[in-house]
């Protein structure tokens, strides 16, 4: 199967699936529950541009869920304690200042996956599964296994506010799409990516500065674990060392699903933005055609390994 072909198979199984959902699902073509696929697959498909990167560059983070319950966490108790009675900040400057370092805080343990593995070699499947542990503990400890709640009313639009009808975080979804489908395409950065997961040693004698490429990867793909996170946080109006449980998987099911090949070099971000409201659009309309939540898993499995086939060269006979 040529690489051609195989980046429209998905648009046309995502068209396919939609037909049929909208003969066998009742309500799933009202505007209402489309853009509610929308909203539900904004914060994973942020992570998912991010991981993109991450896979094409030929490495992997599975920090990313454990990432947006730390990130969630921290900016809801920094946020309480710069707001806190009676010399606290305004409520608006306390979120941002939170905010932001969260977002630090997200580059920098991004930074340090991505340094552990140009440095001294250690595969960022094993520092980011360490990372998935020590986020997650680190969001409990901050929390002590009680959600924090010290944020206004108005933040909760950032992760359920909408915007002429639009929830807000699909724009942001489509906006990381754009940002990052311009740094892919369009800039020399994103060139790089494509030739160190192709060839690391080839880039390194063509002149381009692997280790920074892949440190900026793992640092992007943190940074964007940590806005959802915070678009998380609005939507549940807490933070909690419960959120992104598992969200790690899902997320790379999507890249993988979008075309991306596992081992670096090739990939497309439209094809993730594919893969993100294709699972979107399977578990909408496996929910509205009441079908059991178990099946729904043993489905996503089943397209995860056929997208990996789909991606994988036959041996070459001798």
């Amino acid at each position: 199967m040529t690489r051609r072909l195989r980046e429209f198979i998905l648009e046309g199984v995502l068209i396919a699936l939609c037909l049929v959902l909208a003969w066998r699902a009742p309500g799933f073509l009202s505007a209402d529950n489309l853009l509610n696929v929308l909203h539900n697959v904004s914060m994973q498909g942020v992570i998912a541009f991010g991981m993109t990167m991450v896979i094409i560059a030929g490495e992997i983070d599975l920090s990313v869920g454990s990432m947006i319950a730390f990130a969630g966490c921290l900016t809801a108790w920094i946020t309480g304690r710069l707001s806190a009675a009676p010399h606290g900040w305004p409520m608006p400057r306390a979120i941002l200042l939170a905010i932001l370092a969260s977002l630090l805080a997200g580059v920098a343990i991004g930074s340090i996956s991505g340094m552990l593995r140009v440095r001294f070699r250690v595969p960022t499947f094993i520092s980011t599964l360490a990372w998935l542990t020590v986020l997650r503990g680190a969001a409990g400890l901050i929390t002590n296994g009680f959600p924090l709640t010290p944020f206004p009313d108005w933040y909760n639009f950032i992760g359920a506010g909408h915007v002429w009808k639009v929830p807000f975080p699909a724009i942001l979804f489509l906006a990381v799409f754009l940002l990052i489908q311009f740094i892919m395409n369009y800039t020399t950065f994103g060139r790089s990516i494509y030739a160190v997961g192709g060839n690391a040693e080839a880039a390194r004698l063509s002149g381009i500065h692997v280790p920074r490429v892949k440190i900026g990867v793992m640092a992007i793909v943190s940074a964007l674990a940590v806005i959802a996170g915070v678009m998380q946080s609005s939507q549940n109006m807490s933070g909690s060392d419960r959120s992104g449980m598992g969200w790690e998987l899902d997320v790379i099911a999507a890249v993988i699903i979008g075309g991306t090949n596992l081992m670096g070099g090739s990939g497309r971000v439209w094809g993730t933005l594919i893969g993100v409201i294709f699972l979107g659009v399977l578990v909408n309309g496996m929910t509205l055609l009441n079908i059991s939540e178990y099946w729904q898993m043993v489905v996503r499995g089943v397209l995860i390994l056929m997208a990996v086939l789909m991606n994988v060269s036959p041996p070459e006979r001798a």
